[in-house]
């Protein structure tokens, strides 16, 4: 159930940035997004979160940035799509060991300027990669000394995996910040050194002389800058009281010894699992042909799936965060998003909206009752509230299908994802996600949906 190990090296980092920590912050003295801001566009109140997540999704997003042999794609699903290419580039597949020409093009977001500056950047993309094609996603930070980072690579990507094995990129820094796989992190935010401003590049490629194209419909970036804390204020139970969303539970573990060649098989699937049953809970489903290279004795082969279209070559693991999104959004007519949530109270608003989430914690067996387990790093759905309001997950973790299930204490879950930092068994100080999430939800969500997502900033 474990992450990696990409995890425990953000932990150091972070922890060596913050210093050393000799109590525990009294509970309630940390605010749940920390930090000063101003009422976002419409989302939500910054003055209570230094999180934003910003997206470019529609045509006029499209048509403000700077293309170079791309086209902006009209519809119900506006997207860009490689047109005349810019040039050819041979790309050198590090995992698959083969060199092959590319067609290409690129499109530069405008400069964003989130309302509070961030410490961590996270971008995450929806996109269609018909055979022959894949896109790079990079990432460049403007530093608020004035300075600006190079083009960072936060991912190679593509639906399949027979063309290019898709990945991550590590060894990039400049001695500011660095990209942990998925993350770009300011490495010493003592400094005051925080993201003032970010674009994104998109490079669509496709095999020299064909006319296949990628199309992406969905870039952006969540930046934050969540204090460093070990407890977060508890809070009381809201609207989503009672309410339970329908959802499937897989189990990660029927599959321990499957597959082997994605992460030594069930037993680190928390995440393509979470994303499976999130997945299939919008009413979407693996085409039987799809599965087909499944072993036929394997039940729920949609996870096995999932894992083997998760997987980052680099990373050597299911659980790149942007990859689980990017793979939702294979699925007609879905959208994944990779971001934070604030407090507890903003799951619940989703939660009444119709829209679980896929949630990043780690904890030691104690600190959440019920579990049986402790974890470095794992993925578990969040599908409801009981009328207490404690979390009703569905968590792969369960042994078997029928142990997915559980009802968690809202206090102990609420503090163990919320938090950035925390003790281990031993009392080492490692990190915590400080609420990442992921969220899928349909291209066309219904209005209530909408509301939500538009409130959260989440368009």
């Amino acid at each position: 159930m474990a992450l990696t190990s990409r995890r425990t090296v953000l932990a150091a980092a972070a922890v060596a940035a913050a210093g050393t920590v000799t109590a525990l912050a009294a509970p309630g003295a940390l605010a749940a997004g920390g930090g000063a801001g101003t009422a976002g566009r419409g989302g939500r109140n910054r003055a209570a979160s230094t999180i934003e997540y910003h997206g470019w999704t529609s045509a006029d997003d499209w048509a403000a940035g700077s293309a170079d042999g791309v086209t902006v794609v009209a519809g119900d699903r506006p997207g860009v799509a490689l047109d005349a290419p810019a040039g050819t580039v041979d790309y050198t597949d590090p995992h698959l060991g083969t060199t092959v020409s590319y067609d290409y093009a690129t499109w530069v977001s405008p400069a964003h300027t989130p309302a509070a500056p961030g410490s961590e950047l996270i971008a995450s993309w929806n996109a269609d990669t018909p055979a022959g094609t894949f896109v790079k996603v990079e990432a460049r930070a403007d530093y608020a000394d004035g300075t600006q980072s190079p083009w960072y690579t936060m991912g190679i990507w593509a639906s399949g995996d027979e063309d290019i094995h898709r990945t991550s990129v590590d060894g990039q820094e400049d001695g500011k910040s660095s990209v942990w796989t998925d993350t770009l992190a300011i490495d010493d935010t003592e400094t005051g050194t925080r993201i003032a401003s970010y674009q994104l590049r998109l490079t669509l490629h496709r095999v020299a002389g064909g006319d296949a194209t990628p199309t992406v419909w969905r870039v952006g970036a969540m930046t934050s800058d969540v204090p460093a804390r070990f407890e977060v204020p508890a809070s009381e139970p809201g609207a989503a009281s009672g309410v339970e969303l329908t959802a499937p539970t897989y189990s990660q573990n029927i599959h321990v010894g499957r597959y082997p060649e994605y992460d030594n098989g069930g037993e680190a699937w928390c995440s393509p699992t979470s994303s499976q049953m999130i997945i299939e809970s919008w009413g979407r489903a693996a085409d039987p042909d799809d599965l087909a290279w499944v072993n036929p004795d394997y039940d729920d082969p949609q996870v096995c799936h999932a894992a083997r279209f998760t997987f980052d070559y680099q990373y050597g693991g299911c659980g790149n965060w942007p990859f689980n999104a990017a793979y939702a959004a294979t699925y007609p007519d879905m959208e994944g998003l990779v971001t934070r949530v604030a407090s507890l109270e903003e799951a619940e608003e989703l939660i009444t909206a119709g829209i679980p989430l896929i949630t990043s914690v780690s904890f030691y067996e104690a600190e959440l009752d019920g579990s049986g387990y402790g974890t470095s790093g794992h993925l578990m759905t969040v599908v409801g509230f009981t009328e207490d309001g404690d979390i009703i997950a569905n968590d792969p973790a369960g042994d078997n299908n029928a142990e997915v299930r559980r009802v968690y204490p809202r206090r102990q879950f609420e503090n163990i994802w919320l938090r950035t930092q925390r003790y281990d068994e031993n009392g080492q100080v490692r990190s915590g996600t400080g609420g990442v999430c992921y969220l899928y939800f349909p291209a066309n969500p219904a209005p209530r949906q909408h509301r939500v997502l538009r409130r959260l900033g989440l368009r």
